[in-house]
């Protein structure tokens, strides 16, 4: 059993007046799901309930302002000075309570970042007088945007008596989580946030008791809202303090100043929670937010460090996923708690597969940062290898097949899986058939990537789950009209992907030019200069893992940017290794010959010779659409999902899947 494995992951954890049944939290998301004033709507109720579910300790709720006013960055944060805010409270506490977590909620104020207060006509307040570039075009809740007419967002210093009405606030918002049901706080003073800002050494040149070189100064503000906390709550409700331990910025501080700063919480706040980074700074924020490119549990070492100098109990955050790790973690007494943000988006369930013995059966997060770009899109939800996510409510009165079939899957990649472990699932019977030898589809040749291994996991993964299903898989076939007649199926899901485009440029044929997908699968192919067409994310993401490999890497792009494919979180992540592995960029740049030397381009109405001893195409992929609606007669229902729809991602291919395999048989 877990218990007997991870002994420390399983222990229970007493503070204050509050128990918690593990050392697993489950770190702040902010909710999306709103309703008319800033308040959790049922969706939004059922997201963290979720979380509670799967075994979470704790479930905490993000982005909660004490002060929309003044302190509100954009339109999807919970406002917690809405008078009508305790019934929905009430019901997100309940929700996550019923099942044994700890309900929680972050208390924010965004400082001199709160866009939508300045986007709504009102002035940005912080530490002191300073500006900020006037970047923000869309405030996404139907206002015309403000603009600055010298490109610039003029922030005031804050005054004593407003400072004096932002700690009663946070006293106030305290009282109101505690009234609704919530057992814990987190006061929020990480990240470049409000209170961070006061406890910025370069940002907070104030000269009074509120600021300046002195740090027990800069710290009074954020120790005065614990106490003010502490008033509203009573003496044994656990106060949480999140902190960057490192801003990881040219300007910020480092881990010698988290260190002070833990030293002056300690003891104030029951909980340290220990982040790092800083939201402005796209360097600064992939470290907030791991992305793939880190190695796992990156930020652990700023627990740790703290953990060495205080009596209070620590937790850790940031790119954690394996139980196994998440154990040694605690062990070696690094930290107490264990905060994971992503990783229950992937997998709501992973502490109680934990508990059961089930790791295997854990998804773990890609860090592909898919859930961070739809967020921002849409104001949705969603996990590029858990289609479930975003859609708890309807999961809660989800209806069995009202008729089983016979279910015919085309095509054995991401899709196609998906698609056939749902409708095994839900008590279908499938069948499988995938053209090559082995289950995963194009994507495999991407799943010795270093910077991709959980792309790898996940595929064995879902490979291994369709088995156990009891899907009769059938490799090495390709269906075919005739196929697919002779096995008569009541439906059929096509999810027969997409085919690299190869380009129409003069030497495209030659010796030294591949697709990207032969280089992933075959990088020796590659020589010393290796040039891509195309500056997309395939494109991208091959230069970065051959630059890796020591090649000199130049990226060809017809436009005048790269595409972040609709991704733009991920994007940060690629420019920062873009910069540091020193890739070459030739933008508005377009191919005219391919030579055995190199590629004749063209750009601004001039000819450019680029040196290369490799040339590899990434310019996009064609759907199989029509090989896909060839197979539209064969059975009575038909479906199609995936690459052979539109060329999307992973996400995009497992949610079609997923509700394809629903649709079936509810006539």
């Amino acid at each position: 059993m877990g218990m007997e494995k991870y002994p420390h992951l399983f222990e229970p954890l007493k503070i204050g007046g509050v128990l918690f049944r593990n050392r697993i939290f489950a770190a702040p998301n902010g909710c999306q799901y709103l309703d008319y004033g800033g308040v959790p709507s049922a969706a939004g109720a059922a997201f963290y309930e979720r979380k509670a579910m799967g075994g979470a300790a704790a479930v905490t709720l993000g982005e909660c302002v004490v002060d929309s006013r003044t302190g509100q960055a954009h339109a999807y944060q919970i406002l917690l000075d809405n008078p009508q805010a305790l019934p929905p409270m009430s019901s997100v506490a309940t929700a996550i309570s019923r099942h044994g977590a700890v309900a929680s909620a972050q208390l924010q104020h965004c400082g001199m970042y709160s866009h939508l207060v300045y986007e709504r006509g009102g002035q940005l307040l912080g530490p002191v007088d300073t500006a900020i570039p006037d970047v923000h075009t869309t405030n996404n809740d139907g206002h015309e945007v403000r603009k600055s007419p010298d490109g610039l967002r003029h922030v005031r210093g804050m005054t004593e008596e407003e400072i004096e009405e932002l700690i009663r606030a946070y006293g106030r918002a305290a009282a109101l989580l505690k009234q609704s049901g919530f057992g814990m706080v987190m006061i929020h003073a990480g990240h470049g946030w409000g209170l961070a800002q006061f406890i910025s050494k370069s940002l907070n040149t104030r000269r009074d008791r509120w600021g300046g070189p002195d740090l027990e100064n800069r710290m009074r503000l954020t120790l005065a809202v614990i106490d003010s906390v502490r008033k509203a709550v009573g003496p044994k409700f656990p106060i949480e303090v999140r902190i960057s331990g490192a801003e990881c910025t040219d300007t910020g501080y480092d881990i010698d100043e988290g260190v002070a700063i833990a030293k002056l919480l300690d003891g104030r706040a029951d909980i340290i929670h220990v982040s790092a980074g800083h939201h402005e700074s796209q360097y600064a924020t992939m470290i907030t937010h791991p992305s793939m490119f880190l190695e796992d549990g990156v930020n652990v070492k700023y627990a740790a460090e703290i953990k060495k100098h205080v009596k209070t109990p620590v937790g850790t955050v940031g790119a954690l996923t394996d139980p196994a790790f998440m154990e040694e973690i605690l062990a070696s007494g690094k930290a107490d708690i264990i905060n994971v943000g992503r990783g229950f988006l992937a997998d709501p369930d992973f502490p109680l597969k934990c508990r059961l013995g089930m790791e295997e059966d854990i998804d773990r997060c890609m860090r592909c940062c898919e859930c961070f770009a739809l967020s921002t899109r849409t104001r949705r939800r969603a996990c590029a290898v858990n289609p479930v996510i975003g859609h708890e409510l309807e999961e809660q009165y989800d209806r069995p097949p009202r008729t089983k079939k016979k279910v015919l899957v085309a095509g054995g990649g991401v899709a196609g899986m998906e698609a056939a472990l749902t409708a095994a699932r839900r008590g279908h019977e499938v069948i499988l058939c995938e053209e090559t030898d082995k289950l995963g589809g194009v994507l495999r040749c991407e799943e010795n990537v270093p910077f991709k291994a959980r792309l790898g996991e996940y595929l064995d993964r879902q490979a291994r789950r369709v088995m156990e299903a009891g899907v009769e898989v059938r490799l090495g076939t390709r269906v075919t009209k005739e196929l697919a007649l002779s096995i008569a199926p009541d439906a059929i899901i096509a999810a027969l992907g997409a085919r690299p485009v190869k380009p129409h440029i003069p030497g495209i044929d030659g010796e030294n030019v591949f697709g990207a997908e032969e280089v992933y699968l075959h990088p020796e192919k590659a020589g010393d200069r290796v040039l891509i067409l195309g500056g997309g994310l395939v494109g991208i993401e091959l230069g970065i893992f051959l630059a890796g490999l020591g090649r000199e890497v130049t990226l060809m792009e017809l436009l005048t940017e790269l595409s972040d494919g609709g991704n733009m979180v991920h994007m940060n992540a690629l420019r920062v290794q873009i910069r540091e592995k020193n890739i070459r960029l030739a933008l508005s740049t377009k191919a005219k010959e391919l030579r055995r030397d190199g590629v004749l381009a063209e750009r601004e109405g001039e000819e450019v010779f680029f040196p290369a001893d490799t040339v590899v195409y990434a310019v996009g992929q064609r759907s199989l659409s029509q090989e896909a609606l060839a197979l539209n007669a064969c059975a009575p229902e038909f479906y199609m999902a995936g690459d052979c729809v539109a060329a999307k991602n992973i996400m995009a291919a497992t949610t079609a899947a997923y509700q394809a395999a629903k649709d079936i048989g509810r006539l």
